[in-house]
């Protein structure tokens, strides 16, 4: 699943993104015209060609040749997506909900590893587009970036020269194919059919409850599904755990829903609707 950070300028999202890119090698059979890493800056002035490819006239051959755009990689930072159109927008969406680009009426299959980091500032969000729930839906979690403490930025601005040098002798720790045959276990995890309860009823009461106006999707429901079998192959296991749907439920569920006007906190309301029916699951264990 994709991931959408709400971040701070220089907070090291391009330079944690471009690591992630150099991590994984390329197969040996994989088709060329895949990147390992694309960045995209997003602009209101953008046009879906810029983001999908575009088709160039070849005066030798007579005939269209597709140039690849920047989505045609592993994984694709989309930095400050909500500043760009709704055009734009929608195009991008296609991408990350088909895993496609269709382009004068032709189809190009993405990557399966294809992956998306979106950015976007909680702060300056003049002249932005805010994206919409169906777009929001699309990312399996929004994760809030903090400034670090203060011993942590000492060792990066002293030690900022070495950390950039470092990055350079990167090497790759796995190959594109180990990626999807981790995403192969992760769906073989069990969940257990109390879990399941839980999180239907998670989601339902979010469609219900007066502290939101627009509650959790169906998808929503086989996202967070899908987070906590990944949660349980980190830790080790091939079984989930009721402490793994307490650890993703705000960064799978916060994105999708939307607080009532008189709530000033909206992950607080989230657990506020959540908690029963977390205690009733670990009563029931």
């Amino acid at each position: 699943g994709h991931v959408l950070l709400e971040d701070y300028p220089g907070s090291g999202k391009t330079l944690l993104t471009k690591t992630l890119g150099k991590l994984i090698k390329k197969d040996d059979d994989e088709d060329p015209m895949i990147a390992p890493f694309k960045r995209i800056q997003f602009t209101p002035d953008m046009l879906p060609n810029d983001v999908l490819g575009v088709n160039v006239f070849d005066a030798k051959s007579s005939t269209f040749r597709f140039v690849p755009g920047p989505v045609f990689a592993h994984i694709v930072l989309a930095d400050e997506l909500n500043r760009t159109g709704p055009k734009v927008q929608a195009a991008f969406l296609e991408c990350m909900a088909e895993k496609q680009v269709t382009l004068d009426n032709v189809t190009y299959k993405l990557d399966p590893l294809f992956f998306v980091v979106g950015t976007q500032n909680p702060l300056d969000l003049a002249g932005t587009y805010p994206l919409p729930l169906v777009q929001l839906d699309r990312f399996l979690f929004k994760v809030p970036m903090s400034y670090v403490d203060k011993e942590t930025e000492i060792n990066i601005v002293a030690n900022h020269n070495e950390i950039m040098d470092s990055f350079e002798d990167i090497a790759p720790v796995c190959k594109r194919s180990d990626i999807l045959k981790a995403r192969e276990a992760v769906r073989s995890v069990t969940v257990s059919k109390r879990i399941i309860e839980t999180i239907v009823d998670i989601v339902q009461a979010t469609r219900t409850s007066p502290l939101l106006r627009i509650g959790a999707s169906t998808r929503a429901a086989i996202m967070l599904q899908q987070a906590i079998r990944a949660k349980a192959v980190v830790e080790g296991r091939d079984y989930a755990e009721e402490d793994d749907l307490k650890s993703v439920l705000p960064y799978t569920l916060s994105h999708r829903i939307k607080a009532s006007s008189s709530v000033t906190d909206p992950e607080e309301a989230l657990w506020e609707i959540a908690t029963p029916y977390i205690e009733k699951l670990i009563r029931a264990v």
